[in-house]
């Protein structure tokens, strides 16, 4: 797992958690596409293996008669014989979507037709390989169907799961970490500033330590000589001085 660089900020841990809640659910949906196209897949390559085995079976017998006509008629009459077809099958292709990928479905039309030369100059094992290779030219727009539909959702599942491994053990841990990294970081620096503010509260409110201050009293002078300091007398009105002793 591998930590993605970006500063451990806020901001980048909500826009974090947001991608990696989309790529959950993006792992959610691609988990359930890869089960479905891995069950049509199955299906179809049962089918597929199933009809390729009937086509070969088919190629066989026209190709044993196909010999047996060219050992009792000679090859050039034969391909003289060929040459007197002068249609095929025409076929028409639409598609259809499993899970986002097109799918063909091939409708074949005409063909040749049954006796397109003289009866007078072949024998019947010509008419045996005709009917043989009819067989099998009906058969091929179904194969071509069935294989081509088996490969595109091969290669569809392939890309799919490796978009689900991709996210699986690569991306989601990566930003599983990486949330868990800042989420680490921004609980740590929340604790440091929470242990700063208590302490600083605490020296704030700490009483000053050392002796008390005292007052002391300031010493007495007789700067009068004994003699008071002068006064009005309340009665009289009239200013006098006292003597002490």
């Amino acid at each position: 797992m591998t930590r993605i660089n970006v500063p451990p900020t806020r901001s980048n841990l909500l826009r974090l958690k947001q991608e990696l809640e989309f790529l959950r659910e993006g792992y959610e949906i691609l988990d359930k596409k890869r089960e479905v196209l891995a069950t049509e897949l199955v299906h179809l390559a049962h089918d597929a293996e199933v009809l390729q085995q009937q086509v070969w079976d088919l190629l066989e017998a026209a190709y044993r008669a196909l010999e047996k006509s060219r050992l009792l008629m000679g090859q050039e009459r034969v391909e003289w014989a060929a040459l007197a077809v002068n249609k095929t099958v025409e076929v028409k292709i639409r598609s259809h979507g499993i899970m986002g990928v097109p799918i063909p479905v091939i409708t074949a039309h005409g063909g040749p037709p049954d006796m397109p030369y003289s009866l007078g100059d072949t024998k019947a094992t010509l008419d045996e390989t005709s009917a043989k290779f009819h067989e099998v030219l009906n058969a091929v727009p179904e194969l071509s169907e069935s294989m081509t539909s088996v490969w595109r959702l091969a290669r569809e599942l392939r890309k799919t799961q490796r978009r689900v491994n991709a996210l699986q053990y690569i991306f989601i841990p990566d930003y599983e970490e990486t949330v868990g990294f800042i989420e680490s970081a921004l609980e740590e620096r929340e604790r440091e500033e929470t242990f700063r503010l208590k302490r600083l509260k605490t020296n704030v409110a700490r009483p000053t330590i050392g002796p008390p201050t005292r007052e002391y009293a300031q010493p007495y002078r007789d700067i009068g000589a004994g003699k008071s300091p002068v006064y009005r007398d309340l009665e009289g009105g009239d200013a006098r001085s006292v003597e002490f002793g």
